[in-house]
């Protein structure tokens, strides 16, 4: 007889394959007409299947009902997406970024960093009671660091690409990505006074003098300058072994678009089994390995990154709505729910917004005040805090004392547990629903008076619109059977709410992918068909059969005509073709009988692919 299997591994694997599905099926309408965040959605999504309402997805279960191990899942989870998340955000960056734009990059990760840390912990100080200034620069180090993770979130998507120059976007991410392995000497330089001088050393011995000397050739040396060198080191030899390999045709497609999510896990298992700061290091690997540009170039049209992006974007959320200790903001023993929230106000208005505005005059990426309150506004707090609270709670755990864990280490575990998740929480809502509310405060009050004064005019006979009754009948017939006077509030709101939602469907140009021209009316059937397939038919729906700049795996070569039999000598063994960007292509035009224009066209020819695959696209 057939029973159920309902085990937690059957449950996990429906309730998270089934959310990511439906998600996929209302996510450009969620992520690029409503500018809300997969962050966001996952973290409810995650709260909703956790054991605080539906409980389908239980954690606890998963580690052995143990507090301790639950931990660890979620330590180990946030090392691996930071670690493929910023490799990827280190091949995103164009040829020798760090190099480059060193000095932008130098002053938000020297005094930047130092000023939210400090405006930080003094936050946390004056507002959690029965801390000491050691406690608050523990904590306000944990969330110091831009999470790569939700920036991405930021300076992607069609938002992004309307409102953020490129430049911003890449300083953000390089920002990002370097400022996250860089939390560690904040965070230890906390940590090492605490373990040595709280609590007059009890279980300890050495003072400050040993606090000091740990906090710069283990956490300075030992940590940072060697993770360095050890991501630059890999990052540049698996540049060049991946080069080797491609010449040679030794690399198929599919392992050479996966080579950097391939090493962003090499590093991870690597720098840890060191003990030195893995997630430093795989943001260095990134840029190390594509340092001349190449890899980044050949996979610029590729969606397996991005796709890998979202997939652990949405794990990585889900899980943190499912294990966020939610009760303990109300109950707990530290710091007051009164205390609590304008805490996390403060932290979101003052961590970054101050540093930003006083800076952006010497950052050239950020050249207009608008642009500093956004670099300055959205810094958001998410996997990194995570990661550094764990890092801290398991350092913590082994201050002992006869067996046990010391007094005063125990207390600044639990507040960092609590403010910690709690300032997580803040930025994922925050950040998350700051794009769709700023959009609907710019259309609302446009909206309102649109229509109560449209409504007021229509109200009289001889000027009332004939087409009123066409937009909003379903819902003006609300006030069918009432007075005339009394009227006119409910067709208001009627209106109100049908301009609201025909602002945020309707399309923001008649033209295909942004282009501007104007297709003329046509005639005939045949015409009009050409014209939507353009245009995507008018209505702003996304294409799913191809990108918008649609090209082949790998970047351009010249679009120039490239004659039929010299492309089969470069078959037969003649010389490669350069890659090129696409500003230096020139456009496709025919030059006589023996060439054809050719379209888009990769640098890299797989062993499995015939000769002219990629030609007559």
């Amino acid at each position: 007889m057939p029973t159920l299997a309902l085990v937690n591994f059957n449950i996990v694997c429906a309730t998270l394959g089934g959310f990511i599905t439906l998600f996929g099926l209302v996510s450009y309408l969620l992520k690029e007409r409503y500018y809300l965040s997969e962050a966001l959605i996952s973290t409810v999504a995650g709260l909703i299947f956790s054991p605080h309402a539906t409980n389908f997805i239980k954690p606890l279960q998963y580690a052995n009902n143990s507090e301790v191990d639950l931990e660890t899942i979620t330590f180990y989870f946030t090392r691996l997406v930071l670690g493929v998340q910023l490799v990827l955000a280190g091949v995103q960056l164009p040829s020798k970024y760090l190099r480059t734009e060193w000095r932008s990059l130098s002053l938000l990760l020297g005094p930047g960093m130092c000023v939210m840390w400090i405006i930080t912990s003094l936050l946390v100080w004056a507002l959690v009671p029965n801390i000491n200034f050691l406690f608050a620069l523990a904590v306000g180090a944990s969330v110091t660091p831009t999470d790569p993770v939700l920036s991405n979130s930021i300076v992607k998507g069609k938002f992004a690409d309307k409102n953020i120059p490129p430049p911003l976007q890449k300083i953000i991410i390089a920002e990002s990505g370097a400022n996250d392995g860089l939390g560690y000497p904040f965070l230890f330089f906390a940590l090492y006074l605490i373990k040595f001088t709280g609590d007059h050393g009890l279980g300890v011995e050495g003072g400050a003098g040993k606090a000091m000397a740990l906090w710069f050739y283990d956490t300075w040396a030992y940590v940072i300058l060697m993770s360095i060198a050890y991501g630059a080191l890999v990052g540049w030899l698996a540049k060049e072994l991946l080069h080797w390999a491609e010449e040679r045709k030794y690399v198929d497609r599919e392992s050479f678009l996966v080579f950097a999510i391939t090493l962003a896990l090499f590093i991870v298992g690597t720098v840890g089994t060191l003990g030195s700061d893995d997630v430093l290091a795989c943001f260095i690997a990134g840029n190390a390995f594509t340092w001349d540009d190449w890899f980044r170039l050949e996979t610029m049209d590729d969606s397996l990154q991005p796709t890998i992006d979202m997939l652990l974007n949405v794990a990585i959320f889900m899980w943190f709505g499912a294990v966020c200790p939610w009760h303990q903001f109300v109950a707990n023993d530290v710091i007051p729910i009164y205390r609590l929230i304008p805490l996390g106000i403060l932290v979101l208005l003052l961590r970054r917004l101050p540093m930003v505005l006083a800076f952006h005059k010497r950052i050239p990426q950020i050249t207009e005040l608008k642009h500093a309150a956004f670099v300055g506004f959205f810094g958001p707090i998410g996997v990194s805090a995570i990661f550094y609270l764990y890092v801290s709670r398991e350092f913590l755990r082994e201050i002992t004392v006869d067996g046990q864990q010391r007094e005063d280490a125990a207390h600044l575990s639990e507040v960092m547990n609590v403010v910690i998740w709690f300032l997580v929480v803040c930025s994922i809502t925050v950040h998350g629903l700051s794009i769709p509310l700023g959009k609907l405060g710019l259309y609302l009050p446009r909206t309102i008076s649109t229509a109560i004064s449209s409504e007021r005019v229509s109200a009289v006979p001889s000027t009332a619109r004939t087409d009123d009754e066409s937009t909003t009948p379903h819902l003006g017939h609300l006030n069918a059977g009432r007075s005339s006077g009394a009227s006119w509030m409910p067709n208001s709101l009627a209106s109100i709410v049908n301009q609201v939602r025909n602002d945020i469907r309707r399309p923001e140009s008649t033209t295909g992918h942004g282009k501007g021209e104007q297709q003329s009316s046509a005639g005939s059937s045949s015409e009009a068909i050409a014209r939507d397939s353009q245009v995507g038919a008018g209505n702003g729906r996304p294409q799913i059969s191809g990108p918008r700049d649609a090209r082949l795996i790998g970047h351009a070569i010249n679009r120039s005509p490239v004659p039929v039999l010299a492309d089969r000598e470069v078959e037969a063994g003649g010389s490669r073709p350069t890659t090129s960007s696409p500003t230096q292509s020139g456009t496709a035009t025919s030059a006589g009988g023996n060439t054809a224009a050719m379209g888009w066209q990769r640098s890299i020819r797989f062993g499995d692919e015939s000769p002219r695959a990629d030609y007559g696209r």
